[in-house]
């Protein structure tokens, strides 16, 4: 577990490491702990102030890398290369909220299957990944809080993020079916104040 101060650190990296990229500028992180070097998954979303739409989020799920090494690297794949958006300008990121996510290791489900799923995740606490062959989709712990669904929509919704049927979690036997926890620090407006949210 993180400490608040070392979250804080995370995010203001990661609004430095956006803001050098968009202003063509060399980013050096100052040192500012051994946890950085720590092997660990971590995701960086950015969020529309203060209308709070969804503005990118790419992020590593598997702890490979130290920690400072994928935040560095989701911080611009989430301004710059999220399909789903057009790259972040500059004008832009003093209206835009940074969260980053540090993830837990992911945990098989096993002994389950079927509505089995529905006792072995927890809303709120887990996030998942859904895998079959080379289909693959995730979704961090907050996200069916934010949009309010049950535990049955939170696993349809994470087979649709996988390019799978919504219910594929219930009669598809392949499927391999992963959870994970997330300490989520965000900023309460941009470049403001830092806490940890909890969900």
């Amino acid at each position: 577990m993180l400490s608040l101060d070392e979250g804080k650190t995370l995010v203001r990296i990661t609004r430095d490491r956006i803001r050098s990229h968009l202003q063509g500028k060399a980013y050096v992180p100052e040192e500012a702990g051994p946890f950085l070097r720590d092997k660990s998954g971590v995701f960086v979303t950015l969020n529309t102030y203060p209308d709070k739409n969804l503005r990118g989020c790419i992020g590593f799920p598997e702890p490979v890398y130290p920690l400072i090494d994928a935040l560095l690297d989701a911080a611009i794949a989430s301004a710059t290369n999220d399909p789903r958006f057009y790259p972040v300008k500059l004008k832009e990121i003093d209206n835009i909220v940074i969260e980053v996510t540090v993830l837990s290791s992911p945990e098989l489900i096993t002994g389950v299957s079927g509505r089995g799923y529905l006792d072995a995740v927890e809303i709120g606490r887990d996030g998942l990944i859904v895998e079959k062959g080379f289909y693959k989709g995730l979704l961090l712990p907050q996200v069916p809080i934010e949009w309010n669904w049950k535990k049955e929509e939170f696993l349809s919704h994470t087979c649709i993020k996988a390019g799978l049927p919504p219910d594929s979690w219930l009669n598809d036997d392949d499927i391999k079916i992963y959870r994970f926890s997330g300490q989520i620090f965000s900023e309460r407006e941009p470049g403001g104040n830092v806490v940890e949210l909890q969900r």
